[in-house]
């Protein structure tokens, strides 16, 4: 469904993307901001699947600015190498090029724009919200949200966390929604990255009940142009 183009961040970097545009007219803008493993085989399939839902859906390639066509499974090496990247994320280049994002589905729909994002992506998402005028944003299992815990959200928020997520301590999450009681946070009976199917923590019950849930949050926010 989908296909790759190209994007110029504000600084001047390229970037390549994932684009999916729904059959019809679509019903917004909405960026997917991937997980650390890139925008790899399943961030292309969640992309593809958010413009089934009538969305023009766009995955920016963050890790282009550190190595360029980075794809990677959730096994072995690639793990370790998904896992290096770490120390060298910057999230301020990060949110450059999901404006950047943002600004191309924009110009592309002439409609509202949303983020969702997974795992590190979970946490652009809250910062798009807070620092980049997205209309609405999703996060999935943000594991440094907390840090951000003081920024407010300039629009509606919703996330999901997994209970048996050993990297995202509750307590963190609990202190975000302390500070922000209008956050809609769920939790689900499954660990740290259950929204995937191509991990062994994939919890096809919680992926489905969350997915449902925001499938409906983001359609709220961007089809009524009263809100």
């Amino acid at each position: 469904m989908g296909d790759w183009v190209k994007l110029r961040a504000a600084d001047g970097q390229e970037l390549s993307a994932w684009e999916a545009r729904p059959e019809g007219e679509p019903i917004a803008g909405l960026v997917v901001v991937q997980e650390i493993f890139g925008v790899n085989a399943h961030i292309r399939s969640v992309t593809d699947g958010w413009a089934r839902d009538g969305f023009l859906a766009v995955a920016p390639a963050l890790f282009d600015r550190i190595e360029p066509g980075v794809d990677l499974t959730y096994e072995g090496a690639d793990m370790q190498r998904a896992v290096s990247f770490i120390p060298r994320l910057d999230v301020e280049k990060a949110l450059l090029d999901t404006r950047a994002a943002m600004d191309y589905a924009a110009s592309a729909t002439s409609k509202k724009v949303g983020v969702i994002g997974y795992c590190f992506g979970g946490t652009i998402a809250w910062l798009a919200a807070t620092r980049l005028g997205a209309r609405v944003a999703v996060g999935y299992y943000g594991g440094r949200i907390a840090n951000y815990a003081s920024e407010n959200p300039a629009c509606p928020v919703m996330l999901h966390f997994g209970r048996q997520d050993a990297h995202i301590p509750a307590e963190e999450v609990d202190r975000v929604k302390s500070a922000h009681p209008g956050v809609e946070v769920y939790w689900y009976d499954a660990g740290h990255g259950f929204n995937c199917d191509a991990r062994s923590a994939y919890n096809a019950a919680a992926a489905r009940e969350a997915r449902q849930r925001s499938v409906e949050f983001l359609k709220q926010w961007t089809e009524n142009s009263d809100q």
